[in-house]
């Protein structure tokens, strides 16, 4: 009795431990995905390298590849620097689910959504809806990283292509203006010289 007690006891112990530690792991991916946004909203883009594995391969969302964390920072200040296209960026980033862990806990698979606010340089505002999926591992410190990222978006359902279509839109009701206006205007050339002609 006392033996099948211990076992019993030893059992949930374990079960607990284990659902402690699992806690504990998806807390520290929280504060993974929350550093991401902080140093990116912030522009502190040198912070970025110590949430990613020296392994690391992104794909960013205009389909740039990054391999290594020089890289990283190179990015965002050729895009969004003091000499960069854009003003600056702002994200939100979320999860679909809990981290997905395989082989041992030793690599995890994570997808979510995610909010990408590019703020022109003259103040205009695009607002992207992203879809990402990321696969963490340990590095050698024992704290949990990204080693590979994609981000991608629904290029048929984005502001920038409505901004385009717009254009088209307005170039196309102008160009028929302008093709009415000097169409009534030669019209009216000719009707003048056809008056002319039947006065002489």
């Amino acid at each position: 009795m006392y033996k099948i007690l211990l076992f019993s006891f030893l059992l949930v112990m374990g079960v607990s431990l284990h659902a402690q530690d699992e806690l504990e792991t998806h807390k520290e991916l929280r504060s993974l995905l929350d550093g991401i946004e902080n140093s990116i909203n912030t522009q502190k883009y040198s912070e970025l390298s110590q949430y990613f594995h020296k392994d690391l391969r992104v794909t960013t969302i205009n389909q740039e590849v990054i391999s290594s964390s020089n890289e990283i920072d190179e990015y965002f200040n050729r895009w969004f620097g003091e000499e960069g296209y854009l003003a600056n960026l702002k994200i939100k980033l979320d999860a679909d689910a809990l981290t997905e862990f395989y082989s041992n806990n030793s690599y995890g698979i994570v997808r979510g959504f995610g909010k990408e606010s590019y703020i022109l340089s003259d103040g205009r505002t695009f607002d992207m809806k992203t879809r990402w999926t990321a696969t963490v591992t340990r590095d050698d410190a024992d704290r949990w990283v990204i080693i590979s990222l994609h981000i991608g978006t629904n290029f048929l359902d984005n502001p920038i292509l409505k901004v385009a279509e717009d254009s088209m839109l307005y170039t196309g009701i102008g160009g028929g203006v302008a093709g009415l206006i000097i169409g009534l205007f030669i019209g009216f050339l000719w009707f003048r010289r056809a008056s002319a002609r039947k006065e002489t």
